[in-house]
């Protein structure tokens, strides 16, 4: 497949999510480009997991289309669905893993969903994923709550990875850590996105994420997309939020 329309990967438009009388995103729009990583930030419960998980198919929408690969999501059968849904990963907040699994089980659990490999190339596939994300074999088979936070997160990608997806969406992937793992996870996302030629969607409340390893980034707000741009872009932006955010007490990582 191909992705018509310029250089866009996922394009969102004229997209509407609520619950009840509660409208999360009203009317937004964005466009992913092939190969950035992309952060998306906003303010706490303004819709940026929403925003994700619609994408992705986890949430129902009213109204707008969704494309990913030139795919209207919308008009898909269950094949053409599935064969995008093939294509991606998803790093999930806190990580998500199944902690009756193990982690060699974890990472095996998308390849067992799309393929039918022999348990010897599902044991490959999984020790090779954990190389990837820095991780040694002995770790496939313990248990997420043997984990620390950082080694979940790593985790957690490396099942993302298990598919060879061309798209990574991350969660809020350094939440949680330390400002040393965070800046390591951050520079294991720069290194993939390099080497993989991948394509990731970061949802993040972190500065210095936005700052070192972000392309462009989007500000949600108000129920749409208020800015799209870069560092620098949202530094000169005279809206009263990307001001509070981004010149604020905890900016000092940007300035």
């Amino acid at each position: 497949m191909t992705t018509p329309s310029g250089d866009a990967i996922i394009r969102v438009r004229d997209l509407t999510v609520g619950f009840g009388n509660n409208l999360i995103l009203d009317h937004l729009d964005l466009d992913v480009k092939r190969g950035e990583i992309l952060g998306f930030v906003g303010a706490s419960g303004a819709g940026k997991s929403v925003l994700t998980r619609t994408i992705i198919g986890l949430m129902a929408k009213r109204s707008g289309t969704i494309e990913v690969f030139g795919v209207n999501m919308n008009e898909a059968s269950e094949d053409e669905r599935r064969a995008v849904e093939r294509r991606w990963g998803v790093l999930f907040q806190h990580g998500a893993l199944f902690s009756s699994l193990t982690v060699r089980q974890n990472i095996q659990f998308p390849v067992r969903e799309f393929m039918d490999v022999s348990e010897r190339l599902l044991d490959e596939i999984a020790i090779a994923k954990l190389a990837m994300v820095g991780l040694k074999p002995e770790v496939a088979d313990r248990f997420p709550s043997e984990l620390s936070g950082g080694m979940i997160k790593r985790v957690a990608l490396a099942r993302a990875l298990a598919l060879d997806p061309e798209i990574v969406f991350l969660d809020e992937p350094t939440s949680g850590l330390d400002p040393i793992s965070a800046g390591d996870f951050d520079e294991l996302v720069m290194t993939l996105q390099r080497t993989l030629g991948l394509t990731v969607f970061m949802v993040t409340h972190d500065l210095d994420s936005l700052k070192t390893a972000c392309n462009r980034i989007a500000v949600l707000g108000d129920r749409k997309v208020l800015l799209v741009g870069t560092m620098d872009d949202m530094l000169a932006s005279q809206h009263p939020w990307l001001r509070a955010y981004f010149h604020g007490k905890r900016a000092r990582a940007v300035v």
